[in-house]
C-alpha cells in the first residue's frame, strides 16, 4: 500500500484498489495502514508494541488481584482457625 499510495490521488481510492487487488477488506487494510504508520512513528498513537504490553500488565494485573483474593480468603480461613475462641 505504501508502495502505491502517490500513484492515485487520495488514500481512499490507494486502499480500495490495493484491497481489490489483495483480495481484502478495503476497512482491514486502511486499519492496517494507519497501524503502520503509527508504528513506523509517522502519525500518533499507540503501537503495536505499546498495545502488547498493555495487554500483557492487565493480565499480570487480573492474575495478580486473583491471587490477592485467594490470600485473603485464606488468611481470614486460618485467622479463624487459629482464634482460641474457637476452641
Amino acid at each position: 500500500m505504501r508502495e502505491h499510495r502517490s500513484e492515485y490521488p487520495s488514500n481512499a481510492q490507494a486502499v480500495a484498489a490495493v484491497a481489490r487487488q489483495e483480495s481484502v477488506g478495503a476497512e482491514s487494510l486502511r486499519r492496517w495502514v494507519i497501524q503502520a504508520d503509527i508504528d513506523a512513528g509517522e502519525r500518533d498513537g499507540q503501537t503495536s508494541e505499546e498495545a502488547a504490553e498493555i495487554k500483557r500488565l492487565k493480565a499480570e494485573n487480573k492474575r495478580l488481584r486473583e491471587d490477592v483474593a485467594i490470600l485473603r480468603t485464606a488468611t481470614t480461613f486460618f485467622a479463624g482457625e487459629l482464634d482460641p475462641r474457637n476452641r
